[in-house]
Parts: structure tokens; sequence; C-alpha cells
């Protein structure tokens, strides 16, 4: 992953240098006149700008998968909103502010892995990682992140994924299936899980073990393809998940 540190100030440069250090690679940007402290901050690793921060974003979207900004919050949400595409693409971007207290993930928590940069920042700064997602916020499911630390995929449609993340989140019934995979999906998933199951997830070892009328949604970890009749049945309203291949 490749990522960026933006800030604009002396104080948050000095908190940019923790940063830098908790992700190697890091690169860290920042105004012309802060030169000194920059390159004190990020040996080998900063970059200064003339003019407004705002000429960088564009950039910096287009070069990197994560940005991390030690600005307000209200700010950045100017800085980046003409530059916002869509949540497969954009980058992940967390705001930290200057005494170090919080980091908020902003755009891209799920698949950009915005959630799980700013609690690993978190723990690195002695911060509080501020996660507002309905997945994260009730410690369930976070149906676009299942397995995605053991490299698994999924199929589904964007309407898909939606439908299926508000029956998770809305406590309605959901069938877990669970034909192929390492069963060690669940603690440590989606920025961290340490409690039970949720209690409107039932788990199955067989698609055809399912009553799929009594779910409002289908989580379908397997290696093979749907059989027709639950394509139909099921349309609109499962999530399929392939396992990465063994060996």
């Amino acid at each position: 992953m490749k990522y960026a540190v933006v800030s604009i100030t002396k104080h948050g440069i000095a908190l940019a240098a923790k940063v830098v250090a908790a992700l190697p690679g890091a690169q860290l940007f920042a105004p012309e006149k802060f030169r000194v402290e920059a390159e004190a901050a990020a040996p080998g690793a900063a970059h200064c700008y003339e003019g407004k921060v705002g000429d960088q974003i564009p950039a910096l979207f287009a070069a990197f998968d994560g940005i991390i900004a030690i600005v307000s919050l209200g700010a950045v949400v100017r800085l980046i909103a003409p530059h916002l595409k869509n949540k497969e693409s954009d980058p992940a971007v967390v705001v930290i502010d200057e005494a170090g207290r919080f980091s908020i993930p902003v755009l891209s928590g799920h698949l950009g892995g915005a959630n799980a940069l700013a609690g690993h920042l978190a723990t690195a700064l002695g911060a509080q990682a501020v996660l507002t997602t309905a997945s994260d916020a009730r410690q369930t499911i976070g149906v676009d992140l299942l397995g995605r630390e053991l490299g698994w995929t999924f199929e589904a449609t964007h309407a898909e994924l939606v439908r299926v993340s508000a029956a998770m989140v809305n406590d309605e019934a959901v069938a877990l299936v669970q034909e192929a995979g390492s069963p060690n999906w669940w603690f440590n998933h989606a920025n961290g899980r340490t409690g039970p199951l949720p209690a409107n997830v039932t788990l199955f070892e067989k698609l055809e073990e399912i009553d799929v009328d009594r779910y409002a949604a289908v989580l379908w970890i397997s290696e093979r393809a749907m059989p027709a009749e639950y394509a139909v049945r099921l349309a609109g309203r499962q999530v399929t998940y392939r396992p990465k291949a063994e060996g």
C-alpha cells in the first residue's frame, strides 16, 4: 500500500513524523515554508510544495492508496469532494487531529481500507479510532470485508451488497453457509472482532440445508457454482465468497 501523509502546520508535521514511522514507505507532503521541519520528520520521504494544498489532491488521489491528513475534518471534506468517483477506486482517507487524539476514517472505510488504517494509526499514536460505519460500530459482519484478510473475493452487485449489508446491521435473519475456506474468518476480521457471532446469523455447512424463505439474506462461501434453483430464489439478496485456493 502506498500512503501519503499531508500536513499544513508546524505542529501537524511533528505529529506526521510518528505517522510516517508507523507506515513504512509513507511519503510526507507539506508546504515549502516548512521544508526544514518536513525533512526532519520524514528524512528522504518529504515533498514540499508551493501554493495551496488543494492543488495537490488530484495527484495524491491518482498516486496513493491511502491519504492521511493532519488537517481539520471539514477542510478535508471540502478538499476531496470534487475528486470523488466511487468506493471501488477512491483511496482511503483518514483524518487525524493535531493533538493526535482521534483517528477518523473519512472515505473508503471498507473496500479502501480506511477503517483498518485508522485502527492501525490509533494504536501507533495512542489515539482513539472513530469508526462510524454501522457494521464496525456494532461489531457485526462487514459484508464487503468477509474473508478479505484471507485473500477471499466476493461476487455481488452493488445493490446486493447494499441489501445484504442492511439485513446484517438491522438484525434481520441472515444465513451464512460455509462450504469451503478457512473457518478462522471472524476473530480479527474487519478491524478486530472479539465477541461471539451476531445473534441474527445462523451457520450452515451446505446451501441445501437452509430454508431460503426464512432468511432475509444469505452469505455463501463456496467453490462451486450456485445451483440454478437457488440462484433464482436468492436473486438480489445473497453474496457469494470465493476462498483463496490452498497451496
